[in-house]
């Protein structure tokens, strides 16, 4: 009884699952600064005790997430998941119907218990460097295409899809990229992480 007690007790409330790509990972700046180790600091703040996982890689695709972050879920056993990943699909020429069905594999994996919440990829299509990807104005229309997708798979498997995407719009006009000039900054991140903390 004892024993059940003081586990009980010395479990963390929270035990975040973050999964993605560069996004999540915090590339361009670090994994300290990146939203998910920005959102466990503000919930920490707020009297919780918050366990973080973040097994996201850059450049990863769906496809990596679910060979090498989704296996993270039976050991983890998370409370909480985000999921922000797509750019890479889009770069890589994985298209909108093979992207959604990867999205299926992965939502249909998660625990039922645990919290998820879908991001959208940021508007990368107006970092400094994007051109090198194709053009802006079609890259922001795909962009947004895969936003799409991935806030229409996460409302039908149960989780919440948090529209991030006005702010980061708004990021993206001032500027808030990383010293690579692709990714957000870590000003960027910590905005991503205030709204999250304000959505728990």
């Amino acid at each position: 009884m004892w024993l059940w007690l003081l586990l009980t007790l010395a479990a963390p409330d929270v035990r975040y699952l973050a999964l993605g790509d560069s996004f999540t990972i915090g590339t361009g700046s670090s994994e300290a600064q990146a939203f998910p180790s920005r959102l466990k600091g503000l919930l920490e703040k707020k009297g919780q005790t918050v366990k973080l996982l973040n097994p996201a890689v850059n450049g990863y695709s769906t496809q990596e997430l679910i060979d090498d972050e989704l296996p993270h879920i039976a050991t983890f056993k998370p409370t909480l998941v985000t999921v922000a990943v797509g750019a890479n699909d889009l770069v890589r020429g994985r298209g909108p119907d093979a992207y959604r069905k990867n999205l299926k594999t992965i939502f249909a994996a998660l625990p039922r218990a645990a919290r998820v919440i879908a991001l959208p990829q940021p508007d990368w299509s107006q970092s400094p460097v994007a051109e090198a990807f194709g053009d802006p104005m079609e890259l922001k229309a795909r962009i947004g295409a895969y936003n799409a997708i991935l806030q229409e798979e996460a409302k039908l498997a149960g989780a919440r899809y948090l529209d991030l995407w006005p702010l980061m719009r708004r990021q993206a006009d001032a500027k808030k990229v990383a010293p690579d000039g692709l990714h957000p900054s870590a000003a960027a991140h910590l905005e991503w992480a205030e709204a999250l903390a304000k959505e728990l």
